[in-house]
């Protein structure tokens, strides 16, 4: 069976092909038009020809979302609100995986020169002068959802996690928490770098010693299982810390279970904070309280920001920082 064509959308609506192409491709019409062509369109099951269409207007109506790691719980909760919004301006949405090496990530962004998509959003976990380089001469348009410098002159939208690691400090310390750890990822990266010193500038502000850092392999479930067992040992035991804040959630939940393996209850004997506040942290057990960075909110501005940038190239570029804040759970007293 022939799938149906405008032709055929056209004749049952009784109105021009022309007319029938206006409503679709979503430019001026009157209501009665507008209802006659979807009714018609609708009863025939025409699904437009997204190949035709895209050689006509010369673009692919696709986007894509690049990401370190598309299991982290952080990422699919910005997946979720990138595809809400392009969906609805008519683009499918492409998610794809660039690992932690800041190669790969520029090897993508060279990549759409082959065409396959109208513009990209990037979230680097690393970032050099070869990254900036290849976004600032990218065949289509960038959005940055991360830290890169001002003179890069790029969409960005990034969280606040220097002003998030002062809400999990001041939480702790109204609690009675004053020999606090920080579990970390890997310190040469935008998150790591970013928490690191948020972490040390809250504990500054509030007249705190640490009472010890670790720099995990990477941002996952299994690196914080690996941290709490190699160096939490001599953590526990040298400082005694009574808390620990951990870089995400992922790494609190590996470390919260190798603390339940050495019998120590969290929040009693260790209260734990978490951050990005994902779905992981209602799961676990107990649930996590954790700093809420806004992924959902950072994914629907930088979709935005990338809609914006195609309809007008010439626009001065926009720097957007999401305000953090704290959900408060159970392992914390």
């Amino acid at each position: 069976m022939s799938r149906p064509t405008i032709s055929a959308v056209a004749q049952a609506a009784g109105v021009s092909v022309a007319s029938v192409s206006r409503v679709l491709n979503g430019q001026p019409a009157t209501p009665e038009m507008t209802e006659k062509v979807r009714r018609a369109a609708e009863a025939l099951s025409y699904v437009p020809d997204s190949r035709a269409r895209s050689l006509k207007v010369g673009r692919t109506f696709q986007l894509t979302l690049a990401v370190a790691d598309v299991g982290n719980p952080v990422y699919v909760t910005m997946m979720r609100a990138v595809e809400s919004v392009v969906a609805a301006a008519g683009y499918r949405l492409v998610v794809t995986t660039t690992g932690p090496d800041v190669v790969d990530e520029v090897a993508l962004v060279r990549g759409m020169a082959r065409g396959y998509a109208d513009g990209l959003v990037i979230s680097p976990l690393r970032v050099d002068d070869d990254l900036i380089k290849s976004i600032r001469e990218c065949d289509v348009p960038v959005v940055v959802a991360g830290s890169v410098p001002a003179k890069a002159g790029v969409d960005t939208v990034r969280a606040n996690s220097p002003k998030g690691m002062l809400l999990a400090v001041d939480h702790l310390k109204q609690a009675g928490r004053k020999r606090i750890a920080f579990v970390n990822g890997p310190a040469d990266t935008v998150p790591g770098e970013a928490r690191a010193r948020g972490f040390a500038e809250a504990m500054k502000k509030f007249r705190l010693t640490p009472a010890g850092t670790i720099d995990a392999a990477d941002f996952t479930f299994a690196a914080g299982r690996a941290a709490g067992q190699e160096a939490g040992p001599k953590l526990l035991k040298d400082t005694k810390p009574d808390a620990i804040i951990c870089a995400n959630d992922l790494l609190a939940v590996g470390l919260m279970h190798v603390l339940a393996e050495r019998g120590l209850a969290v929040p009693k004997d260790i209260a734990v904070i978490g951050m990005d506040d994902s779905e992981l942290a209602e799961q676990c057990y107990p649930t996590l309280t954790s700093v809420n960075l806004g992924s959902a909110e950072r994914g629907r501005r930088a979709a935005e920001l990338l809609l914006a940038r195609i309809d007008d190239a010439t626009r001065a570029p926009r720097r957007i920082v999401v305000q953090p804040t704290l959900s408060v759970r159970k392992s914390t007293p």
